[in-house]
Protein backbone atom coordinates (compact mmCIF):
# COMPACT_ATOMS: atom_id res chain seq x y z
CA UNK A 1 0.00 0.00 0.00
CA UNK A 2 1.33 3.41 -0.95
CA UNK A 3 1.68 5.82 1.95
CA UNK A 4 3.99 8.50 3.21
CA UNK A 5 7.22 7.50 4.98
CA UNK A 6 7.01 7.67 8.77
CA UNK A 7 9.32 10.70 8.94
CA UNK A 8 7.09 12.57 6.47
CA UNK A 9 3.98 11.69 8.50
CA UNK A 10 5.67 13.09 11.60
CA UNK A 11 6.55 16.24 9.67
CA UNK A 12 2.93 16.58 8.57
CA UNK A 13 1.75 16.21 12.16
CA UNK A 14 4.09 19.00 13.27
CA UNK A 15 2.86 21.28 10.47
CA UNK A 16 -0.79 20.51 11.23
CA UNK A 17 -0.27 21.31 14.91
CA UNK A 18 1.40 24.60 14.03
CA UNK A 19 -1.36 25.44 11.57
CA UNK A 20 -4.08 24.68 14.11
CA UNK A 21 -2.44 26.58 16.97
CA UNK A 22 -0.74 29.57 15.31
CA UNK A 23 -2.31 30.12 11.90
CA UNK A 24 -5.98 29.11 11.82
CA UNK A 25 -7.08 31.17 14.85
CA UNK A 26 -5.70 34.34 13.24
CA UNK A 27 -6.38 33.80 9.53
CA UNK A 28 -9.66 35.71 9.33
CA UNK A 29 -8.27 38.70 11.24
CA UNK A 30 -5.16 38.80 9.03
CA UNK A 31 -7.39 38.77 5.95
CA UNK A 32 -9.63 41.56 7.20
CA UNK A 33 -6.74 43.75 8.38
CA UNK A 34 -4.54 42.93 5.36
CA UNK A 35 -1.88 42.00 7.88
CA UNK A 36 1.29 40.25 6.72
CA UNK A 37 2.08 37.88 9.64
CA UNK A 38 5.87 37.89 9.43
CA UNK A 39 6.09 37.19 13.15
CA UNK A 40 4.25 33.87 12.72
CA UNK A 41 6.23 33.02 9.58
CA UNK A 42 9.37 33.40 11.67
CA UNK A 43 7.96 30.90 14.14
CA UNK A 44 7.47 28.48 11.24
CA UNK A 45 11.05 29.17 10.18
CA UNK A 46 12.14 28.15 13.66
CA UNK A 47 10.71 24.71 12.83
CA UNK A 48 12.81 24.53 9.65
CA UNK A 49 9.99 25.52 7.30
CA UNK A 50 11.78 28.42 5.56
CA UNK A 51 14.35 26.20 3.86
CA UNK A 52 12.60 22.88 3.45
CA UNK A 53 14.58 21.75 0.40
CA UNK A 54 17.67 23.88 0.88
CA UNK A 55 20.63 21.53 1.39
CA UNK A 56 21.59 20.59 4.93
CA UNK A 57 25.18 21.73 4.32
CA UNK A 58 23.76 25.18 3.56
CA UNK A 59 21.74 25.21 6.77
CA UNK A 60 18.44 24.02 5.32
CA UNK A 61 16.29 21.02 6.16
CA UNK A 62 17.42 19.07 3.08
CA UNK A 63 13.99 17.52 2.58
CA UNK A 64 12.29 16.21 -0.55
CA UNK A 65 9.70 17.97 -2.69
CA UNK A 66 7.16 15.49 -1.39
CA UNK A 67 8.01 16.49 2.18
CA UNK A 68 7.60 20.15 1.25
CA UNK A 69 4.25 19.58 -0.44
CA UNK A 70 2.96 17.78 2.66
CA UNK A 71 4.06 20.71 4.84
CA UNK A 72 2.47 23.36 2.61
CA UNK A 73 -0.79 21.40 2.45
CA UNK A 74 -0.86 21.14 6.24
CA UNK A 75 -0.13 24.84 6.75
CA UNK A 76 -2.76 25.80 4.18
CA UNK A 77 -5.47 24.11 6.23
CA UNK A 78 -5.03 27.13 8.50
CA UNK A 79 -4.54 29.80 5.82
CA UNK A 80 -3.71 29.19 2.13
CA UNK A 81 -2.36 32.72 1.78
CA UNK A 82 0.20 32.35 4.56
CA UNK A 83 1.30 28.94 3.33
CA UNK A 84 1.59 30.21 -0.25
CA UNK A 85 3.90 33.05 0.73
CA UNK A 86 6.09 30.67 2.69
CA UNK A 87 6.30 28.50 -0.43
CA UNK A 88 7.53 31.50 -2.47
CA UNK A 89 10.16 32.29 0.15
CA UNK A 90 11.28 28.65 0.08
CA UNK A 91 11.58 28.77 -3.70
CA UNK A 92 13.89 31.80 -3.57
CA UNK A 93 16.01 30.24 -0.82
CA UNK A 94 16.37 27.06 -2.90
CA UNK A 95 17.33 28.99 -6.05
CA UNK A 96 19.93 30.92 -4.09
CA UNK A 97 21.31 27.69 -2.65
CA UNK A 98 21.25 25.96 -6.05
CA UNK A 99 22.88 28.66 -8.19
CA UNK A 100 24.32 31.22 -5.79
CA UNK A 101 28.00 31.71 -5.17
CA UNK A 102 29.60 30.86 -1.84
CA UNK A 103 29.61 34.57 -1.01
CA UNK A 104 25.93 35.00 -1.91
CA UNK A 105 24.90 31.99 0.15
CA UNK A 106 26.93 33.23 3.11
CA UNK A 107 25.42 36.71 2.83
CA UNK A 108 21.77 35.76 2.45
CA UNK A 109 20.91 32.20 3.42
CA UNK A 110 21.36 32.36 7.22
CA UNK A 111 18.90 35.24 7.52
CA UNK A 112 16.48 33.76 4.96
CA UNK A 113 16.38 30.43 6.77
CA UNK A 114 15.31 32.13 10.01
CA UNK A 115 13.14 34.61 8.08
CA UNK A 116 14.95 37.43 9.81
CA UNK A 117 14.96 38.50 6.17
CA UNK A 118 12.13 37.80 3.74
CA UNK A 119 12.49 37.08 0.02
CA UNK A 120 10.29 37.85 -2.98
CA UNK A 121 10.41 36.47 -6.52
CA UNK A 122 10.08 38.91 -9.44
CA UNK A 123 9.31 37.50 -12.88
CA UNK A 124 5.94 38.80 -14.12
CA UNK A 125 5.70 42.23 -15.76
CA UNK A 126 2.74 44.40 -16.82
CA UNK A 127 3.25 43.28 -20.42
CA UNK A 128 4.57 39.75 -19.92
CA UNK A 129 2.74 37.23 -17.80
CA UNK A 130 2.31 33.88 -19.51
CA UNK A 131 4.93 34.91 -22.10
CA UNK A 132 7.57 35.36 -19.42
CA UNK A 133 10.48 35.12 -21.90
CA UNK A 134 9.28 38.44 -23.37
CA UNK A 135 10.13 40.37 -20.19
CA UNK A 136 11.55 43.82 -20.83
CA UNK A 137 13.12 44.94 -17.53
CA UNK A 138 16.61 45.88 -18.65
CA UNK A 139 19.89 45.47 -16.80
CA UNK A 140 22.57 47.45 -18.65
CA UNK A 141 26.14 46.50 -17.79
CA UNK A 142 28.77 49.13 -17.05
CA UNK A 143 32.16 49.05 -15.34
CA UNK A 144 30.63 48.98 -11.85
CA UNK A 145 27.79 46.50 -12.34
CA UNK A 146 24.23 46.83 -13.66
CA UNK A 147 21.82 49.73 -14.11
CA UNK A 148 18.22 48.52 -13.93
CA UNK A 149 15.08 49.93 -15.47
CA UNK A 150 11.64 48.33 -15.65
CA UNK A 151 8.60 47.26 -13.67
CA UNK A 152 7.59 43.93 -12.18
CA UNK A 153 3.90 43.20 -11.58
CA UNK A 154 1.94 41.16 -8.98
CA UNK A 155 4.94 40.63 -6.69
CA UNK A 156 4.07 38.88 -3.43
CA UNK A 157 5.76 40.43 -0.42
CA UNK A 158 6.82 43.54 -2.34
CA UNK A 159 7.56 46.44 -0.04
CA UNK A 160 7.96 44.12 2.95
CA UNK A 161 10.68 41.83 1.60
CA UNK A 162 14.40 42.28 2.15
CA UNK A 163 15.56 40.55 -1.04
CA UNK A 164 14.12 40.49 -4.55
CA UNK A 165 15.26 37.67 -6.85
CA UNK A 166 14.56 39.40 -10.14
CA UNK A 167 14.60 38.23 -13.75
CA UNK A 168 15.99 40.91 -16.06
CA UNK A 169 17.15 41.24 -19.65
CA UNK A 170 20.92 41.47 -19.95
CA UNK A 171 21.10 40.29 -23.57
CA UNK A 172 18.98 40.07 -26.69
CA UNK A 173 15.37 39.05 -27.18
CA UNK A 174 14.04 35.74 -25.95
CA UNK A 175 14.85 33.37 -23.12
CA UNK A 176 18.62 33.38 -23.74
CA UNK A 177 18.82 37.08 -22.94
CA UNK A 178 17.45 36.75 -19.40
CA UNK A 179 19.57 36.77 -16.24
CA UNK A 180 18.75 36.59 -12.53
CA UNK A 181 19.84 39.31 -10.10
CA UNK A 182 19.67 39.60 -6.31
CA UNK A 183 18.36 43.06 -5.47
CA UNK A 184 18.37 44.09 -1.80
CA UNK A 185 15.67 46.28 -0.30
CA UNK A 186 16.89 49.84 0.05
CA UNK A 187 18.68 49.85 -3.30
CA UNK A 188 18.53 53.44 -4.64
CA UNK A 189 16.09 53.55 -7.56
CA UNK A 190 14.01 50.64 -6.19
CA UNK A 191 10.43 51.59 -5.29
CA UNK A 192 7.00 49.99 -5.05
CA UNK A 193 3.49 50.57 -6.30
CA UNK A 194 0.41 50.72 -4.10
CA UNK A 195 -0.65 47.58 -2.23
CA UNK A 196 -3.09 45.99 -4.66
CA UNK A 197 -6.72 45.53 -3.60
CA UNK A 198 -7.35 41.87 -4.29
CA UNK A 199 -10.16 39.33 -4.20
CA UNK A 200 -8.13 37.16 -1.84
CA UNK A 201 -4.57 36.62 -0.60
CA UNK A 202 -5.04 39.66 1.63
CA UNK A 203 -2.61 38.40 4.29
CA UNK A 204 0.33 39.14 2.02
CA UNK A 205 1.10 42.41 0.22
CA UNK A 206 1.11 42.47 -3.58
CA UNK A 207 2.74 45.44 -5.29
CA UNK A 208 4.62 46.50 -8.38
CA UNK A 209 8.39 46.50 -8.05
CA UNK A 210 9.70 49.56 -9.89
CA UNK A 211 13.32 49.99 -10.98
CA UNK A 212 14.43 53.43 -12.15
CA UNK A 213 18.17 53.69 -12.81
CA UNK A 214 18.71 51.33 -9.89
CA UNK A 215 22.35 50.34 -9.62
CA UNK A 216 23.66 47.06 -8.21
CA UNK A 217 27.15 45.53 -8.30
CA UNK A 218 28.13 42.76 -10.72
CA UNK A 219 28.35 40.42 -7.72
CA UNK A 220 24.53 40.52 -7.53
CA UNK A 221 24.30 38.24 -10.59
CA UNK A 222 22.92 34.81 -9.63
CA UNK A 223 24.75 32.10 -11.51
CA UNK A 224 25.64 32.96 -15.10
CA UNK A 225 24.41 35.65 -17.46
CA UNK A 226 21.82 34.37 -19.91
CA UNK A 227 20.75 31.49 -17.64
CA UNK A 228 18.07 33.33 -15.66
CA UNK A 229 15.12 31.99 -17.61
CA UNK A 230 16.29 28.41 -17.09
CA UNK A 231 16.64 29.10 -13.36
CA UNK A 232 13.17 30.65 -13.30
CA UNK A 233 11.55 27.66 -14.98
CA UNK A 234 13.31 25.21 -12.67
CA UNK A 235 12.07 27.21 -9.70
CA UNK A 236 8.55 27.22 -11.08
CA UNK A 237 8.39 23.43 -11.40
CA UNK A 238 8.66 23.21 -7.63
CA UNK A 239 6.53 26.32 -7.17
CA UNK A 240 3.70 24.68 -9.09
CA UNK A 241 3.76 21.70 -6.77
CA UNK A 242 3.79 24.00 -3.75
CA UNK A 243 0.81 26.07 -4.88
CA UNK A 244 -1.08 22.88 -5.71
CA UNK A 245 -0.40 21.70 -2.16
CA UNK A 246 -1.77 24.98 -0.82
CA UNK A 247 -4.96 24.42 -2.84
CA UNK A 248 -5.28 20.93 -1.36
CA UNK A 249 -4.91 22.20 2.17
CA UNK A 250 -7.45 24.97 1.72
CA UNK A 251 -9.96 22.65 0.05
CA UNK A 252 -9.50 20.01 2.74
CA UNK A 253 -10.24 22.62 5.40
CA UNK A 254 -13.39 23.67 3.52
CA UNK A 255 -14.53 20.05 3.28
CA UNK A 256 -13.92 19.55 7.01
CA UNK A 257 -16.01 22.63 7.81
CA UNK A 258 -18.81 21.39 5.54
CA UNK A 259 -18.74 17.91 7.10
CA UNK A 260 -19.17 19.33 10.59
CA UNK A 261 -21.94 21.65 9.41
CA UNK A 262 -24.10 19.07 7.62
CA UNK A 263 -24.11 16.84 10.71
CA UNK A 264 -25.55 19.67 12.81
CA UNK A 265 -27.78 21.54 10.37
CA UNK A 266 -31.34 20.22 10.29
CA UNK A 267 -33.94 20.52 7.56
CA UNK A 268 -37.31 18.82 7.25
CA UNK A 269 -36.84 17.31 10.68
CA UNK A 270 -33.43 15.66 10.26
CA UNK A 271 -29.75 16.50 9.72
CA UNK A 272 -29.02 17.42 6.12
CA UNK A 273 -26.22 14.82 6.25
CA UNK A 274 -29.00 12.21 6.05
CA UNK A 275 -30.03 13.34 2.57
CA UNK A 276 -28.56 11.34 -0.29
CA UNK A 277 -27.88 14.49 -2.32
CA UNK A 278 -25.64 15.74 0.49
CA UNK A 279 -23.93 12.38 0.86
CA UNK A 280 -23.20 12.08 -2.87
CA UNK A 281 -21.73 15.58 -2.94
CA UNK A 282 -19.48 14.86 0.05
CA UNK A 283 -18.37 11.57 -1.50
CA UNK A 284 -17.43 13.29 -4.75
CA UNK A 285 -15.55 16.05 -2.96
CA UNK A 286 -13.52 13.61 -0.87
CA UNK A 287 -12.77 11.41 -3.89
CA UNK A 288 -11.65 14.34 -6.02
CA UNK A 289 -9.33 15.62 -3.29
CA UNK A 290 -7.80 12.19 -2.83
CA UNK A 291 -7.24 11.84 -6.59
CA UNK A 292 -5.65 15.28 -6.67
CA UNK A 293 -3.41 14.44 -3.72
CA UNK A 294 -2.26 11.22 -5.39
CA UNK A 295 -1.32 13.04 -8.61
CA UNK A 296 0.50 15.73 -6.63
CA UNK A 297 2.54 13.17 -4.72
CA UNK A 298 3.47 11.38 -7.94
CA UNK A 299 4.58 14.66 -9.51
CA UNK A 300 6.67 15.38 -6.40
CA UNK A 301 8.33 11.98 -6.73
CA UNK A 302 9.09 12.71 -10.39
CA UNK A 303 10.77 16.01 -9.49
CA UNK A 304 12.71 14.40 -6.64
CA UNK A 305 13.93 11.74 -9.05
CA UNK A 306 14.78 14.36 -11.72
CA UNK A 307 12.73 12.30 -14.18
CA UNK A 308 12.75 13.60 -17.78
CA UNK A 309 8.98 14.06 -17.69
CA UNK A 310 8.96 15.83 -14.31
CA UNK A 311 8.08 19.21 -15.84
CA UNK A 312 5.00 17.77 -17.54
CA UNK A 313 3.89 16.07 -14.33
CA UNK A 314 4.36 19.31 -12.38
CA UNK A 315 2.13 21.05 -14.93
CA UNK A 316 -0.46 18.25 -14.73
CA UNK A 317 -0.52 18.42 -10.95
CA UNK A 318 -0.74 22.20 -10.87
CA UNK A 319 -3.62 22.27 -13.38
CA UNK A 320 -5.61 19.43 -11.89
CA UNK A 321 -5.09 20.12 -8.20
CA UNK A 322 -5.78 23.86 -8.29
CA UNK A 323 -8.91 23.39 -10.43
CA UNK A 324 -10.10 20.62 -8.11
CA UNK A 325 -9.27 22.53 -4.94
CA UNK A 326 -11.23 25.60 -5.97
CA UNK A 327 -14.20 23.52 -7.11
CA UNK A 328 -14.31 21.54 -3.85
CA UNK A 329 -14.09 24.72 -1.78
CA UNK A 330 -16.96 26.23 -3.78
CA UNK A 331 -19.01 23.06 -3.30
CA UNK A 332 -18.35 23.27 0.44
CA UNK A 333 -19.65 26.82 0.45
CA UNK A 334 -22.79 25.63 -1.35
CA UNK A 335 -23.42 22.97 1.29
CA UNK A 336 -23.53 25.67 3.95
CA UNK A 337 -26.05 27.68 1.95
CA UNK A 338 -26.27 31.31 3.03
CA UNK A 339 -23.99 30.66 5.98
CA UNK A 340 -21.19 29.67 3.63
CA UNK A 341 -21.32 33.18 2.20
CA UNK A 342 -20.61 34.70 5.60
CA UNK A 343 -17.09 35.35 6.82
CA UNK A 344 -17.85 33.74 10.19
CA UNK A 345 -17.59 30.19 8.83
CA UNK A 346 -14.28 30.68 7.01
CA UNK A 347 -15.18 29.05 3.69
CA UNK A 348 -15.72 32.24 1.71
CA UNK A 349 -12.14 33.26 2.51
CA UNK A 350 -10.86 29.90 1.30
CA UNK A 351 -12.80 30.26 -1.97
CA UNK A 352 -11.35 33.75 -2.50
CA UNK A 353 -7.82 32.65 -1.66
CA UNK A 354 -7.84 29.55 -3.86
CA UNK A 355 -9.17 31.30 -6.95
CA UNK A 356 -5.82 32.89 -7.78
CA UNK A 357 -4.01 29.54 -7.62
CA UNK A 358 -5.41 28.76 -11.08
CA UNK A 359 -3.63 31.86 -12.39
CA UNK A 360 -0.25 32.18 -10.69
CA UNK A 361 2.87 30.04 -11.16
CA UNK A 362 1.71 29.77 -14.79
CA UNK A 363 -2.00 29.88 -15.64
CA UNK A 364 -3.79 26.58 -15.96
CA UNK A 365 -4.16 27.28 -19.67
CA UNK A 366 -0.37 27.46 -19.94
CA UNK A 367 -0.13 24.21 -17.98
CA UNK A 368 -2.16 22.61 -20.77
CA UNK A 369 0.29 24.00 -23.33
CA UNK A 370 3.23 22.47 -21.43
CA UNK A 371 1.50 19.11 -21.14
CA UNK A 372 0.50 19.06 -24.81
CA UNK A 373 4.03 19.92 -25.95
CA UNK A 374 5.38 17.03 -23.91
CA UNK A 375 2.84 14.65 -25.42
CA UNK A 376 3.48 15.78 -28.99
CA UNK A 377 7.24 15.48 -28.60
CA UNK A 378 6.45 11.90 -27.46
Amino acid sequence: MFDLPEATRELRATALDFSRDRIAPNAQAWDEARHFPVEVLREAAGLGMAGLYVREESGGAGLTRLDAAVVFEALATGCPTTSAFLSIHNMVAWMLDRWGSDAQRAEWLPALLTMEKVASYCLTEPGSGSDAAALSTRAARDNEGYVLNGTKQFISGAGAADLYLTMVRTGGAGADGVSALLIPAGTPGLSFGANEKKMGWNAQPTRQVILEDARIPAAALLGEEGQGFRYAMAGLDGGRLNIAACSLGGAQAALDIALAYVKERRAFGRPIADFQATQFKLADMATELEAARTLLWRACAKLDEKAPDAGAFCAMAKRFVTDTGHRVADDALQLLGGYGYLADYGIEKIVRDLRVHRILEGTNEIMRVIIARHLLRG
